[in-house]
């Protein structure tokens, strides 16, 4: 099914009428989603199971040609790479990613369906919370990668994505992209209905759900898009009550610097790590994805150690798997057999969607497009003081004078935003959400590539490119949508 799609499986999860005579019982055995239990079980499906990293980080600036001679070209990194649509809908692809969404919005939709059904709406209240927000970060997801970027001073009339609210009652529904206004509309008023209803006692390991947490930090990254900055340092600084960000980022220059390889990738997508916010299990080739051509590789990781604005070093961990091919040891596959005697089966990659990390970060940025230069500075170095080797608080503080000094910016604003991408960039490598970055920040992005006598010539990204909006799934005009333009 490589349609738009709503699934015909979430239609069969929803109570409709059926022939009470024969025993009963509906004729098709469909599961009664009549209980806060069977919504709670239904909503484990609300998330997108696919991993987007593989064609957002290879799209980036985060990824290089390491020679026609080294390593492998899986297409779904390959073409990324060339800024080429893929029209495969294998895992690790955006069709696949499209598709996850919106059987993602349709689970969502059909326990907000059952919810509706109930007599006694009070204990689904924390499930209906879940379910708005997840379907709006599905559809934030969405907008981000098929259509162009919000602009807060634009009309903001180019296509959106379709978004859907009701449960599909047949196989190839009709939808309307709408505009990206639109969508944002939609997106601001689920997220902000679901946020006060989101409860973390009615999860056994909420990290796999949208916990209070999480819903913040999602609502930030929201924001941080609209360039709402005050309400994007409300609900960033709602992820670390008491302004405890220092005690649940990730302690790279302490406990990581402890790990070894192995345990490394163990513990960066733990649930029990305090930095994490919301896991996502995707079925995904990703951590096995060691060596390929196009990545991180030997110039980005010298890039990654050398000093920064601090005057320090960066404590992040790295490994090679023969150079010049690098990883940050951030991802484990989880391999699930087809069955417990079987050699084949699944790969998996668990993602941590939301961080403490990116929240802190994103505030930092809000304090600083608003003025705020001084509360920007204590943001830059509590994250600081957890990644710089030996970190110092007096002779590694970042300071305006070390930032202009640095990167050559004299205005204050201009250096502050700089520095924080700057140390985004570094962050989230083999995270995908660099692009994030470049899409709202509309910045260049150049790809070396090699030719066989080494010699290489340089491709270009603009900001006006449309090659910077994922292409939609061929299959979408069965639902009377339109592909982006090329």
């Amino acid at each position: 099914m490589k349609k738009i799609y709503i699934s015909i499986f979430a239609l069969a999860l929803i109570s409709a009428s059926g022939c009470k005579k024969f025993l009963e019982q509906a004729p098709d055995q469909r599961t009664q989603v009549n209980t806060v239990e069977k919504v709670a079980e239904l909503l484990t499906s609300a998330y997108p199971e696919a991993n987007y990293i593989p064609f957002t980080e290879s799209s980036s600036d985060n990824a290089e040609d390491k020679g026609p001679t080294v390593g492998s070209e899986p297409r779904e990194i390959v073409l990324p790479y060339y800024w080429k649509d893929n029209d495969d809908d294998d895992e690790d692809t955006p069709t696949y990613y499209w598709n996850s969404c919106y059987q993602a919005i349709a689970a969502a939709n059909a326990a907000l369906y059952a919810i509706s059904q109930a007599n006694d709406q009070t204990p689904y209240a924390p499930y209906k919370g879940e379910a708005l927000v997840a379907r709006a970060y599905a559809h934030f997801m969405l907008a981000t990668l098929y259509s162009k970027t919000y602009d807060p001073d634009g009309a903001n009339d180019s296509p959106g994505i379709p978004y859907v609210t009701e449960p599909e009652k047949v196989v190839t529904g009709q939808y309307t992209r709408g505009t990206v206004a639109s969508v944002y509309a939609n997106i601001e008023k689920d997220l902000l209905e679901g946020l006060p209803l989101l409860k973390n006692t009615s999860y056994k390991v909420p990290k796999y759900h949208f916990n209070v947490a999480a819903g913040n930090a999602f609502a930030a990254r929201f924001f941080l898009f609209k360039k709402e900055y005050n309400k994007v340092i409300q609900y960033s600084s709602a992820v670390a009550p008491g302004n405890a960000f220092s005690t649940i980022i990730r302690p790279w220059n302490t406990r990581y610097s402890l790990y070894t390889l192995d345990e490394m990738e163990i513990y960066f997508t733990q649930a029990t790590e305090p930095s994490t916010l919301l896991l996502i299990e995707t079925a995904s080739s990703w951590a096995r994805t060691v060596s390929p051509r196009y990545g991180f590789g030997q110039v980005e990781n010298n890039e990654m150690f050398t000093n920064n604005v601090t005057g320090g070093r960066w404590a992040y961990k790295s490994a090679y798997y023969g150079v010049p091919h690098y990883t940050m040891l951030k991802w484990n596959e989880y391999f699930v057999k087809t069955s417990p005697n079987a050699t084949i089966g699944f790969p998996y990659t668990i993602v941590p969607v939301l961080t403490a990390d990116e929240a802190l970060l994103n505030r930092a940025e809000a304090y600083a497009s608003t003025g705020q230069n001084t509360l920007a500075l204590q943001d830059l170095n509590t994250y600081c003081s957890t990644r710089v080797s030996g970190y110092n608080s007096t002779t590694h503080a970042v300071t305006l004078a070390k930032i202009a000094s640095y990167y050559g910016i004299i205005d204050a604003k201009l250096g502050l935003i700089a520095t924080i991408l700057d140390f985004k960039k570094k962050e989230f490598t083999q995270e995908g959400l660099r692009w994030f970055d470049i899409l709202r920040y509309k910045i260049n992005v150049k790809h070396k590539v090699f030719a066989v006598n080494t010699s290489f010539v340089t491709m270009e990204l603009p900001a006006d490119d449309p090659r910077r909006l994922f292409q939609l799934p061929a299959q979408v005009a069965l639902s009377g949508i339109q592909q982006n333009p090329r």
